[in-house]
């Protein structure tokens, strides 16, 4: 009914760059907020970026000042351009959108199948 797909992983040196995508699909009302999450191995999933759909972004201290979340609302797409990337920024990242399908009078979360980020020289 719904479908998040993330893109734009992959493998990168210390001070890299990245640009990943979400785009949500299906039968989508309204999208609340769309955020980024990752999990390194053995550690909790964690939040790194969240944005609402009236613009409020949040960040992670580890990512302030190098990530970057921005949203393009008629395409039901978030992105998290990721600039100056250290390996401790290496996971799997998730996209979460909180919004409502059509017919529906109820907030929902979705998930996004992840993207793996992985930093080294």
């Amino acid at each position: 009914q719904v479908q998040l797909v993330e893109s734009g992983g992959g493998l990168v040196q210390p001070g890299g760059s990245l640009r990943l995508s979400c785009a949500a699909s299906g039968s989508i009302f309204s999208i609340n907020r769309m955020d980024w999450y990752r999990q390194a191995p053995g550690k909790q999933r964690e939040l790194v970026a969240a944005r609402t759909s009236s613009g409020y972004t949040n960040y992670a201290e580890s990512v302030k000042g190098r990530f970057t979340i921005s949203r393009d609302n008629a395409k039901n797409t978030v992105y998290l351009q990721m600039n100056s990337l250290k390996p401790e920024d290496t996971a799997v990242y998730y996209c979460n959108a909180v919004l409502k399908v059509k017919q529906s009078i109820t907030w929902s979360a979705y998930w996004g199948q992840g993207t793996q980020v992985t930093v080294s020289s």
